[in-house]
């Protein structure tokens, strides 16, 4: 058995039903799950037309590489959204199924264990840049390390989960420049970048082509999921140096990861249309300016830059907040310790927790409601 499988920490949706697990809420509450980002809108009509319209090719295998239409699909998408220029299809784009199975697989391609790496994370965190560190045999470090020796690797989350923070300018730079001086490699993960109410979020690969670099040891990672609501489909890509995706497709060859052809010219649709896109970010705004008016003392949170998130700060310990809000109002969120690692500096993520604003705009309100009436009770 692989011993480093007994670094892993479980995963926070079991952690949090442990958590629960004797709790019995009141049976005339309906429960309401706003634990976990797993969109809820309905997936487009067009996408759906092209994926039926495509189940022939279930009948071939399909490459790892991608066709070549999905291919420039993806590179016409980051060329319009970005303004930048058109990433090369063929060398600069590959094709992957989801952003889960890419950033985990990448940390694969890449580490080095001999050297004694480390892989610097945001804290907190999505999880599987933890579990991609340790399982190549590196060091998994939350935050930034006080020395950049032996970093091999940093994942880079914009909008960032669970705050829905963007990365500016000057931040890119900053982290460029340092990847400049010690040689490490970036990861952007940027999942969220389609769901926002303001400015549309700074990508990674755009933030390099305004300060006027290349994508040399930068790749970017988005998908469909939270884009257009299609997590079924597990369709994403990465982007960026040519060099790193060569590797990256060696290493996802052998591991046989290669997109449906169906699933392909589903994706083709969807990277194509920007309408179905447009309305899922109106509904998302629209339960923002339901819910947000209605947080307050004692909890305190603020709009995020991106994504589907509320980071609510709690006045008691979030795990407690969590069962008990389970317990007597049958609503369920994620504890934000259960996203962060303790470092010397303590957990970033205690005394808050996350909601997903991903269930219909009633059901987020009545959610908030109950919290509220809980919150204030306490």
């Amino acid at each position: 058995m692989n011993p480093l499988l007994a670094k892993l920490q479980p995963y926070p949706f079991e952690k949090l039903r442990a958590l629960i697990a004797g709790n019995t809420p009141p049976a005339a509450l309906r429960p309401i799950n706003l634990q976990i980002g797993e969109p809820k809108h309905p997936t487009p009509v067009l996408v759906k037309n092209a994926l039926a319209a495509a189940l022939d090719g279930l009948a071939s295998y399909p490459l790892t590489a991608g066709t070549p239409e999905l291919r420039q699909a993806i590179a016409k998408w980051l060329a319009r959204r970005y303004g930048i220029a058109q990433p090369d299809a063929e060398k600069e784009v590959l094709p992957v199924n989801g952003t889960r199975e890419a950033l985990f697989a990448f940390a694969q391609t890449l580490i080095d264990p001999s050297r004694e790496a480390r892989v610097v994370c945001p804290n907190p965190f999505y999880q599987i840049y933890e579990g991609a560190a340790l399982l190549a045999g590196a060091t998994p470090i939350y935050g930034a390390p006080e020395t950049w020796a032996g970093v091999q690797l940093v994942y880079a989350c914009s909008p960032a989960n669970p705050s829905g923070r963007v990365m500016r300018l000057e931040e890119w730079r900053e982290l460029f420049e340092l990847s400049d001086r010690h040689g490490f490699a970036v990861a952007s993960d940027e999942c969220y970048s389609e769901i926002y109410c303001g400015e549309p979020p700074l990508g990674a690969l755009q933030a390099a082509h305004r300060l006027g670099r290349s994508y040399e040891r930068l790749v970017a990672f988005s998908s469909l999921s939270k884009r257009s609501n299609a997590p079924g489909m597990r369709s994403g890509f990465v982007a960026g140096d040519a060099e790193l995706i060569k590797k990256f497709l060696l290493y996802r060859t052998y591991h046989g990861s290669a997109m449906s052809l169906a699933v392909q010219a589903a994706s083709i649709a969807a990277w194509g249309d920007e309408e179905h896109v447009e309305e899922n970010r109106r509904l998302y705004a629209e339960k923002y300016r339901a819910v947000l008016p209605m947080v307050r003392e004692p909890l305190r949170t603020e709009m995020p830059d991106g994504g589907f998130y509320l980071w609510v700060r709690t006045p008691i310990d979030d795990a407690e907040f969590a069962r008990r809000l389970h317990g007597q109002y049958n609503v369920l969120v994620l504890p934000g310790s259960f996203l962060a690692r303790k470092t010397d500096k303590g957990n970033p993520g205690a005394n808050h927790v996350r909601i997903a604003l991903v269930p219909p705009l009633a059901e987020c309100v009545e959610a908030m409601e109950r919290i509220m009436r809980f919150a204030v009770s306490l």
